[in-house]
C-alpha cells in the first residue's frame, strides 16, 4: 500500500465518526432516490404489461341502450382497431356475514373465454361455463375484504328480481386497478366489488337482448382520439350516449397515473436536499482538516509529492465516505423500494407489480453522489494544491480579532463568561454559523413536510365525511325517480332524514373549451348535504346560474359572471346558456351545482330524482338494511361511516410507513449536521478548551461553551426550520394535486411538536457523544500541539 493510502486511511480511522455520519446522510439521500426511482419503474412497467397483456382499451362510451347493429358503423370509423360492447349495471346485493348492502357492478364476459378488450385475469378458479347464468368472476379486492371463497354465495336484485350467484373465479381487470363504487374517490372494498357474468344471462336479467349499453374501443397507430371521440359521439347521440372519453378520464388510470406522477415528484426534492447538505458536510470537515495538515502538505510537497498526488490523497477523504454512502444507500433504497412497492398493493390492485430494480438507476446514483464528494471537496483540495511548500510550513496567521457586541463593558457584568464566548464565537464566524443554522433547518423541513401529507388527508377527511356530507346512507337509484319516492322512505321505520338529489350528465361548453360533466341538482346547502370549500367554509347555493369548482372553472377558463353552454347528454338533450354565479374551491373531483328547481326547468322532464341522502337510527339499521338489500330500483349504497372507516385503516398502514422513514431520514441528517459542526468545533478550540480547565473551569463549565454554540444554532434552527417546511409542503402540495383532487395546506399543532421533539432529542444525543469525547479529551497533548 502506498504511503498516502496508509496515510488516508489512518486519518479517516481517526475521523470516523464524522465521516460515518456524513456517509450516512449520503446513503438517505441515495436510498431515497433508488427507491423511489424503482417503485416509478415498477409502476410503469406493471401497468404497461397489465394494460398490453389483458387488452385495455383507448376510449370508453357509456349509454342508455343500442342495438347490436350499430358496431357495424363503429369499426368502420378512421383508426378504430378493436371493439368490443358489452352489458352493465350496478346492482344491489346481499354477501353473507354483511349487515349492510353491498353494491355490485355486473360486467358481462363472452360465455366462451376469448381474448376480448379489458380483459379478466384470472387469480384463482375458473372461467363461466356455458348454460350456467348464475355463475359469475368476483373481483379479488371483494371477496379478500368479505372472506369469500369459491363456490359462496351472494344474493342480488337484478332489474327488480332476487337472483343467488355463485362465484367460481377470482379475478381482475385493468379497468379497475383502483377499485371504487361510483361516485366515490374512497376505496370500500368490503361494499363494492365487480363481477363478471355471462352475457346471455345479463341479456336475459336485464332486457338488454341484442343490444349494449357499454363500449370500449383500441386506436390504431397514430389514428386521432379527438376524431375517433366525435365521431362516436354523432353516432350515439340519440342512444343515451354520455359522451364518449379518452383513456386520460378514465377514473381507474387517472388515479394511477396521478400516482405515478407524484412518485417522481418525490425523486428529486428529498435526494437534493440530503446530497446538498452532504456537500456543506464534507466542505466544512475537509477545509479543517487541509488546516490542520499545512505542515504535513509542505512535507509532501517537499518530499517529491505533486499537486495532482496531494489533492487526489484529499479527494479520497470525500470519495471514500461517499462511496460507502452510495453503496449502502442503493442497497437500501432496493430494500425499501421491495416495501414500499408491497404498500401499493394494498391501493392498487394489478394482476402482477413487480417490484423491478434497474441497475441505471444505481449508476446514476453513483454519479450523482460521485459529484456530491467533487463539489464538498473542490474548495478544500484546491487550497491544499495551490500551498506553496515554504508556505505551508508556517502556521496560519491568526484571524483579526475586535470586541463583539456582547464584550461591551455594560454587558460584562450582566452576562456570564461562557455566554460572552459562545456568542464570541459565533460572531467570528457567521457564515458558518448561517449555513449550519440551514442545514439543522433542512432536517426540521423534512420532519415538517414529511408528515404533511397526513395532516392533509386528516383535513379532507374531515370535510368530507364530517361537514360536507353529514347523512349515514347514499341510496342510488338506477334509473330516475319521482319526488313522490319520499313518502316511500318516510314510511321505513329508521329513516329520520331525507334528501334528494338529481343529477344530469351535460358538456359544459365556453368558446373553444368543453367538457364532460354530470350537474348535481341540490334543494339547498345547508341540509345533509353542504357545499364546502377546502378550508372549511359554508357557500350558500345560488338562487340562479351554475356554481363551479375552481378547477373546473379553470379548465374552462371561465369566471364568475360568464356564461356556459351547456348541452344536456340525455332525455330531450336541450342546450341552454347559463351563467356562472359562482366558484368553490373544493378537494375532490370537479363538480357542478344548480338548484334543482333550476335543473329541473332547463334540463326538462322536471319531478325526477337520482338519489337520496339518508339520516337513519342506528339502532334501526338491520332491519333496514334487510328492506334495502331487496328493494327494486336501488344501483348501489354508499355507506358513509363504513367507508371513512375503511380508508383510514387503509391510509394509516401507509401513512405510518412513510412517517418512519422519513423520520428516521431527518433525524439521521439533523445528528450528522449538529455532530460534525461540535466535532470541528470541538478539534477548532480544543487547546482554547484546554487553557480554560487549566485555568479552574469545570468539564461542566467547558461543555457548556462548546455546546451551548450548538444549542443556540439549533433554537435558531427549529423556526426557519418550519418556515422552510411550510414551503416544501407548499411545493408538494401544487405537485401532488390533479383534476381528482387538491391537497390542502394545512397543517396540526402536533406536525410542528412532533418535529420538534425529534430535533431536541436528536440534539441531545449528539451533544452527548461529544461531551464523552470532552471529558476523556488529554489535556497536556493539547497544549503541546503547535498553534
Amino acid at each position: 500500500m502506498k504511503p498516502l493510502n496508509r496515510k488516508l486511511l489512518r486519518e479517516l480511522m481517526r475521523m470516523k465518526g464524522q465521516m460515518l455520519a456524513v456517509a450516512a446522510v449520503v446513503a438517505c439521500g441515495i436510498s431515497v432516490f433508488v427507491s423511489m426511482s424503482s417503485v416509478e419503474h415498477s409502476l410503469k412497467l406493471s401497468r404497461a404489461r397489465y394494460y398490453s397483456d389483458y387488452r385495455f382499451a383507448d376510449v370508453f362510451m357509456q349509454m342508455k341502450r343500442a342495438p347490436v347493429s350499430m358496431l357495424d358503423g363503429v369499426r368502420r370509423i378512421s383508426g378504430v382497431a378493436a371493439v368490443r360492447a358489452r352489458i352493465v349495471s350496478d346492482v344491489t346485493l346481499d354477501v353473507p356475514g354483511l349487515d349492510e348492502p353491498a353494491t355490485g357492478r355486473l360486467l358481462s364476459i363472452p360465455d366462451r373465454k376469448r381474448p376480448v378488450l379489458n380483459d379478466v385475469f384470472l387469480r384463482e378458479g375458473r372461467y363461466i361455463r356455458p348454460g350456467h347464468p348464475e355463475e359469475v368472476i368476483a373481483s379479488e379486492p371483494f371477496m379478500k375484504a368479505n372472506g369469500l371463497g369459491l363456490g359462496d354465495r351472494i344474493g342480488a336484485v337484478i332489474n327488480g328480481r332476487w337472483k343467488e350467484l355463485v362465484i367460481v373465479g377470482k379475478g381482475l381487470s385493468p379497468e379497475y386497478i383502483y377499485e371504487v363504487q361510483p361516485g366515490a374517490f374512497f376505496p370500500d372494498n368490503r361494499r363494492f366489488g365487480v363481477f363478471w357474468m355471462s352475457r346471455d344471462a345479463l341479456e336475459s336479467a336485464l332486457d338488454m337482448t341484442g343490444a349494449f349499453n357499454d363500449l370500449s374501443l383500441t386506436l390504431a397507430h397514430g389514428a386521432s382520439e379527438k376524431d375517433v371521440i366525435d365521431r362516436l359521439d354523432v353516432i350515439f347521440s340519440r342512444y343515451g350516449s354520455l359522451g364518449a372519453y379518452g383513456r386520460g378520464e378514465q377514473m381507474s388510470d387517472r388515479f394511477i397515473s396521478d400516482e405515478i406522477k407524484q412518485v417522481g415528484i418525490q425523486i428529486t426534492v428529498l435526494p437534493t436536499i440530503f446530497l446538498g447538505v452532504a456537500v456543506f458536510l464534507l466542505n466544512i470537515v475537509l477545509r479543517r482538516l487541509v488546516s490542520t495538515q499545512r505542515d504535513l502538505i509542505a512535507v509532501m510537497k517537499a518530499v517529491g509529492y505533486t499537486n495532482e498526488e496531494v489533492g487526489l490523497h484529499y479527494l479520497g477523504f470525500a470519495m471514500v465516505p461517499v462511496a460507502l454512502g452510495a453503496l449502502a444507500g442503493t442497497a437500501l433504497g432496493a430494500w425499501l423500494g421491495v416495501g414500499l412497492t408491497k404498500v401499493y398493493e394494498d391501493f392498487y390492485n394489478f394482476a402482477e407489480l413487480v417490484y423491478s430494480f434497474r441497475f441505471r438507476d444505481a449508476a446514476l446514483a453513483v454519479l450523482l453522489s460521485s459529484g456530491a464528494s467533487l463539489v464538498g471537496a473542490l474548495g478544500a483540495v484546491r487550497h491544499a494544491v495551490r500551498l506553496p511548500p515554504a508556505e505551508a510550513m508556517r502556521p496560519e496567521a491568526p484571524a483579526v480579532y475586535k470586541p463583539g457586541f456582547l464584550d461591551r463593558r455594560a454587558f460584562q457584568k450582566k452576562i456570564s463568561v461562557a455566554f460572552r464566548i459562545i456568542i464570541r464565537n459565533l460572531e467570528r464566524r457567521p457564515w458558518k454559523a448561517v449555513l449550519s443554522i440551514f442545514m439543522i433547518a433542512l432536517a426540521v423541513a423534512i420532519l415538517v413536510s414529511g408528515r404533511y401529507s397526513y395532516d392533509a388527508v386528516n383535513h379532507i377527511m374531515l370535510v368530507e365525511f364530517s361537514g360536507k356530507h353529514r347523512e349515514d346512507v347514499t341510496v342510488m337509484f338506477n334509473e330516475s325517480r319521482p319526488r313522490s319516492v319520499r313518502y316511500d322512505f318516510a314510511s321505513m321505520d329508521g329513516v329520520l332524514e331525507q334528501e334528494f338529489y338529481r343529477e344530469e350528465a351535460a358538456r359544459l361548453v365556453y368558446g373553444h373549451q368543453s367538457r364532460r360533466q354530470s350537474i348535481t341538482g341540490l334543494a339547498g346547502s345547508g341540509g345533509l348535504r353542504r357545499l364546502l370549500d377546502a378550508r372549511n367554509r359554508e357557500f350558500m347555493l345560488p338562487e340562479r346560474g351554475i356554481l363551479l369548482t375552481t378547477t373546473l372553472a379553470d379548465i374552462l377558463g371561465v369566471q364568475e359572471g360568464d356564461t356556459l353552454r351547456v348541452e344536456f347528454l340525455q332525455g330531450e338533450r336541450r342546450i341552454e346558456n347559463v351563467p356562472v354565479a359562482g366558484r368553490i374551491d373544493e378537494m375532490l373531483g370537479l363538480s357542478a351545482y344548480m338548484r334543482i328547481d333550476n335543473l329541473d326547468r332547463i334540463a326538462g322532464n322536471p319531478g325526477v330524482v337520482s338519489a337520496a341522502y339518508l339520516r337513519i337510527n342506528d339502532s334501526r339499521s338491520e332491519r333496514l338494511f334487510a328492506d334495502f338489500k331487496e328493494m327494486p330500483g336501488i344501483a348501489g349504497v354508499m355507506m358513509l361511516k363504513a367507508m371513512q372507516k375503511s380508508f383510514e385503516e387503509l391510509i394509516a398502514r401507509s401513512m405510518t410507513t412513510s412517517t418512519v422513514i422519513l423520520t428516521s431520514f431527518a433525524s439521521i441528517l439533523a445528528f450528522a449536521v449538529v455532530y460534525n459542526g461540535a466535532r470541528i468545533s470541538l478539534s477548532e478550540r480544543a487547546r482554547e478548551l484546554s487553557s480554560l480547565r487549566v485555568l479552574g473551569l469545570t468539564k461542566g463549565e467547558i461543555a457548556v461553551i462548546l455546546l451551548g454554540e450548538q444549542a443556540i444554532l439549533t433554537v435558531i434552527a427549529i423556526p426557519l426550520g418550519f418556515l422552510i417546511g411550510i414551503g416544501l409542503s407548499v411545493l408538494l402540495a401544487l405537485g401532488l394535486s390533479s383534476e381528482l383532487y387538491r391537497m390542502p395546506v394545512v397543517f396540526s399543532g402536533i406536525n410542528f411538536v412532533f418535529a420538534l421533539v425529534v430535533t431536541i432529542v436528536v440534539s441531545i444525543v449528539s451533544g452527548l457523544m461529544i461531551r464523552y469525547r470532552l471529558n476523556h479529551l488529554d489535556l497536556i497533548a493539547v497544549l503541546k500541539t503547535r498553534e
